[in-house]
This record gives structure tokens, sequence and C-alpha cells, in this order.
């Protein structure tokens, strides 16, 4: 019998299966999805030349890629449930490493947006099975913990990503920075197959009732499953915003914007940390709320200081920066808490929740990025980020009782 055909049992996760690296997959597919934005953000300005596009147009090589990997998200979760986790997962990462490799040799803007769309497609795919991969296997405040190890890699892609990315603006082409990703991509499929993931249910999927209207209906999936989308959008925005504030505004060069993303994440791993050590003792609600008030008080003081002229000059840089970070720790408590508050109760339907969780989130997100692109950022930005704080906080603030009651 393959290892797809195996059910979920009862027996733990770390008697059962290799966790550690079952973590390791997980994290190297998120670590591959975040990458593929926060590689090639530095270079931007640098493409907005070469392939003679407008500002807004590059920009949509961002809000395309999060668009592309929101639209596909809940058949990813149908098909992950229905045909188990290997085969679409091998699809999704198979689809990342072909759009990488064609993307290594654009020569256009039209061919650019397209790509990036299909690799958005390709990388939202991945990384929700991988998330799926992990309810599978944990729940509760557990699932936090072990969510707040994905934000490590995260982290990683979020920092490291944009460092690197930076030398490769400085120092080579941007476009070498795909060919990094496509052999991450590859690097997960061939990882991929040397583990035991859970299998389809057929059976299940032929039976009455569409499972992603019975976990909309849930008390407590989506106050938090947005409250998460919307502090994603507010990263998002202001991902996008950051390389013409940083570079044009500040005047930083493209290596100096590449050792922000230091600092980044930097901030991004002190709030996973923060989940990772106090969740069992705080809870995820309180921690939930907590991450959200602190994107609300940061994007409402970027709003404050950039209309009274205080981001300016070398202290405005740093002012700037240190609220970047601090909306960026916030999302790090906030994130893994929310989905796994919205998803924990669902204990029938793990992939579905997981899927329509992470559909909502990127959904968010993507009508956020591509909003954002007509803004311009003459300031106008400012204003949407500390709409879409105050948004997350708000969704935070309600209840979200239910959530731990199991959808049969």
């Amino acid at each position: 019998m393959s290892h797809d055909s195996v059910q979920p049992t009862a027996i733990p996760c770390e008697a059962a299966r290799p966790a550690w690296r079952m973590m390791m997959l997980c994290c190297l597919i998120v670590f591959m999805a975040q990458m593929a934005t926060t590689l090639y953000l530095p270079s931007l300005p640098i493409v907005m030349r070469e392939l003679a596009m407008s500002q807004s147009l590059v920009e949509m090589s961002i809000s395309g890629f999060v668009v592309g990997a929101a639209l596909p998200v809940l058949f990813w979760g149908t098909a992950a449930d229905r045909w188990g986790r290997r085969g679409p997962l091998l699809a999704s990462l198979a689809l990342f490493v072909l759009c990488s490799a064609l993307l290594a040799a654009v020569g256009s803007a039209v061919e650019l947006l397209f790509l990036r769309v299909l690799q958005g497609i390709a990388a939202g795919g991945a990384a929700i099975i991988a998330r799926i991969i992990v309810r599978d296997n944990w729940s509760g405040d557990e699932l936090a913990r072990r969510l707040s190890v994905l934000s490590i890699a995260f982290i990683t892609a979020l920092g490291a990503g944009q460092f690197i990315g930076g030398l490769i603006g400085q120092y080579s082409h941007w476009q070498i920075g795909f060919v990094l990703m496509a052999v991450t991509g590859a690097l997960a499929a061939l990882l991929s197959m040397t583990l035991p993931l859970q299998g389809g249910r057929q059976a299940a999927a032929r039976q009455g009732g569409n499972p992603y209207w019975q976990i909309l209906r849930r008390p407590g999936f989506v106050r938090p499953a947005c409250a998460g989308g919307l502090g994603f959008a507010t990263t998002i925005t202001l991902q996008e915003a950051s390389p013409f504030v940083f570079q044009e505004h500040f005047g930083l060069a493209v290596a100096s914007f590449g050792n922000v993303g230091l600092l980044i994440g930097v901030a991004y791993f002190l709030g996973a940390w923060t989940v990772n050590r106090t969740v069992s003792k705080l809870g995820g609600k309180k921690l939930m709320c907590a991450g959200a008030l602190l994107i609300a008080a940061a994007t409402a003081s970027m709003l404050l200081c950039w209309h009274l002229g205080l981001l300016e000059a070398r202290s405005g840089l740093l002012l700037f920066a240190g609220l970047y970070c601090l909306t960026i720790f916030g999302q790090a408590v906030l994130f893994p808490n929310s989905m796994a508050i919205a998803v924990s109760g669902t204990k029938n339907h793990g992939a579905h929740a997981m899927a329509l969780c992470g559909f909502l989130q990127q959904g968010l997100a993507g009508i956020a990025a591509t909003v954002s692109v007509l803004l311009h950022h003459h300031g106008a930005w400012t204003l949407a980020v500390a709409a879409l704080g105050l948004a997350t906080f708000l969704f935070c603030a309600g209840p979200t009782r239910g959530a731990q009651n199991d959808l049969d």
C-alpha cells in the first residue's frame, strides 16, 4: 500500500511520522513562496527602467503574484482533500519551477506580468498545502506554535531574501533571483517525495453539502481568518511601497535597501519567537488581539508622521524603519494565532478549512496590493496602511466564540 493511501489516525504525529522532516518540507515551501516576492523586491526600480514599465505597471508584478496565489486556493484545498497531499503539491511545485525558469529569461513587460501570475498560482498552491500538512498533524495552541515555526521560514525569506535580492540588484542581474527560486522549488519537490503524506478522501468528497459553505457558517471562523488577512494586506501594501519610499524618498541605494530586509527579518523573528514561547500561557486570542493592536498603532503613527513632515532626512528614515518593524512584529504575532483559531475546530474538514482561510487572507492581501498600485505612493499609501491596520484591529476585537467546536 502506498503512503498516499494512508488515512489519518489518532496516533500522535511525533510517534507516527518524521515530524521534523515534515516541518522542514513545509518551512522550505513557505520560504520559497515568500522569497518569490522579497528576492525580487529590491530590483523593482531596475526592472521598471529595463523593461520600460511605469511604476504602477511594475508594481502589478507584485500584486499580480499575490492575486494569482489567492484565486485558486480553494481548488488546491479540494484537490488535496480528494486526491491526497502529494499529487497536488508536486503539481504546484512543478509549475513554480517552470515559471521561475521562464522568468529568468523574460524579455518584456507582458511576459513578466503573465508569468508572475502563473508563478503566484503555483506558489499559493504549494504554500496552502504545506499549511494543510501542518494542520493534518497538530491543532489548537500546538498548531499556533507550529505555524509560528513556519514563520521562521517566512522570516528568512523576508529578511535574507530581500538582502540577497539587494546584492543581486547591485552586483548581478535581477533575473538571477528567479534561477534561485527554481532551484528552491526543485529541492522542495525532491524532499516531498521522501515523506509519508496524508491520502485523499474520495468517499467523503461524494457526500452532500459544500464544506466551504459549512465552514463559513461556523461561529469563530470568519473573524480571525479575515483579521489575519487584513494584517497580511497591511504588510503587502507596505512591501509594495517600500522600495520607492526607501530608495526614492530617503535616497537609499539598492544594496542598502536589501540590508533593511535583515532588520525586518529580525522584527518578524521576534514576533514568531514571542508566539512560540507564550501561546501556551497567554492563549491564541490574546496574542492575536495584541498583534492587531500593534499593527493599528504603528500604521496610524506612519500616517500621522508622514503628514506632519516627520519622515524626512536620517531621523525620518530611522522613525519609518522603526514603525515598519513594529508593524511586521505585530503581524508575526497576529498571523499564526488567527489561522490556528480559525481552523482548529474543523477536524473533519481540515484541508478545506485551511484552504478557505488561505483564500480569504490571500484574497484580502491581493485586493489591497492591487488597489495600492493606484495610489502612486505620494503619501496616499500611508492612508491605505492606516485604514488596513485599523480594520485588522476591529476584526480581532469581535467575538471568536465557537472556534474550538468541531465541524462534523
